[in-house]
């Protein structure tokens, strides 16, 4: 199937695909093709993708544009792995074990993303963090079809990166 979003990017736009920022190298029928590097592929689920394979697809926010969600770079941290799955209301929560490194950057109410959804951190464990998908979320993403066990790409709050950095600069001359 062929995405709408596909039939607009011209040859070097940016493209997220399961929240990993990609260059557009070629377009031509409503299809797009990019390029990984081993950077990328070893960050994200990417390597894994079958030719059929559904994705997230999503093109950059332009200027002047009003920012409708969390700031999202598609820069991918990492991956995840979903432990449970479970209906809560009129949700599904999804669990997501993530490692330590990126688990410090994840606040509850916070936000991060998910194969490139941008969700609200709905609870924190102490190696895991788990968001609620409503409906809407559920019909229009990949996210309606993971199950336990699933990889997952993540991308945490960006802010919280660049406060910790500048914190670790104190004290320090540049």
């Amino acid at each position: 199937m062929r995405a709408q979003i596909a039939r607009e990017l011209e040859p070097g736009d940016s493209i997220a695909v399961n929240g990993v920022c990609l260059t557009a190298s070629a377009v031509e029928d409503g299809c797009f093709r990019a390029h990984a590097v081993a950077e990328t592929l070893a960050r994200s689920t990417l390597g894994a993708l079958e030719a059929s394979s559904v994705v997230n697809l999503e093109a950059p926010l332009r200027a002047g544009e009003r920012l409708g969600g969390h700031i999202v770079q598609g820069h991918v941290d990492g991956v995840g792995t979903v432990s449970t799955i479970h209906e809560d209301d009129r949700s599904r929560v999804l669990t997501i074990e993530l490692a330590p490194a990126l688990h410090r950057y994840v606040a509850e109410k916070g936000s991060v993303a998910v194969d490139g959804v941008s969700l609200t951190v709905s609870a924190l464990g102490d190696r895991d963090f788990s968001v609620a998908l409503i409906p809407e979320t559920l019909r229009r993403t990949t996210l309606g079809g993971v199950a336990v066990g699933d990889r997952v790409n993540l991308e945490v709050d960006v802010l919280a990166k660049y406060v910790e950095r500048l914190l670790a600069g104190q004290g320090q001359e540049g």
